[in-house]
C-alpha cells in the first residue's frame, strides 16, 4: 500500500486526482493521506482541494452510473453489500438527488451513489450536490490538519 501511495504522491496533482477517483469509487483508498502529504511538500492547497474534489466526485459518479445499470446482484459482486444498499435506500427515502451531498460518508457513501443511480435521480443535481459535499470534506480536512500542525 505504501508503494501505491508513493506512486500517487510522485505524480503530484494528477496523482491526487487519480487517488481521489479510486477512493470515490468502490475501491478502498485514502486520498486524504495523499493530499496531506502533497500540501506538506509545498503543493498549493487550493489546487490540491480542486484535484481531490474533481477526482472523488467523478469516482462517486461512477458509482451512480453503476447504479443506473439496475442489477442489484451485479452491485453486490462489486463489494457493496445488500445491507449497505438497504441502509442507503432507507436514508434516501423521499429525499432525492440532493442526498448526493452525503456521498463523502465512509462505507455508505458509495452505496448512496449507487442507490441514487438505481432510483434514476437527476444526474446534474446528484453530481452538483456530491461535488459540494466532497469539496467541503476536503476543505475541512485540510484546515483541521493545518490547524493541528500549527499547534506544534
Amino acid at each position: 500500500m505504501e508503494a501505491v501511495t508513493q506512486f500517487f504522491i510522485d505524480w503530484g496533482y494528477l496523482g491526487l486526482f487519480l487517488s481521489a477517483f479510486i477512493a470515490g469509487s468502490i475501491l478502498p483508498f485514502s486520498s486524504e493521506a495523499v493530499m496531506i502529504v502533497l500540501t506538506r511538500m509545498g503543493l498549493d492547497p487550493v489546487w490540491c482541494v480542486v484535484a481531490a474534489t474533481a477526482g472523488n466526485t467523478l469516482g462517486g459518479m461512477t458509482c451512480y452510473w453503476i447504479g443506473t445499470l439496475g442489477r442489484t446482484e451485479w452491485i453486490t459482486r462489486l463489494g457493496i453489500s445488500t445491507r449497505q444498499l438497504a441502509r442507503a435506500r432507507k436514508f434516501l427515502a423521499g429525499r432525492g438527488a440532493l442526498m448526493g451531498f452525503f456521498g463523502f460518508l465512509p462505507t455508505i457513501g458509495e452505496a448512496l451513489a449507487v442507490v441514487l443511480g438505481l432510483m434514476r435521480s437527476n444526474v446534474w443535481i446528484t453530481g452538483a450536490s456530491m461535488l459540494v459535499g466532497k469539496a467541503l470534506r476536503y476543505v475541512i480536512l485540510l484546515l483541521t490538519f493545518e490547524g493541528a500542525v500549527s499547534l506544534f
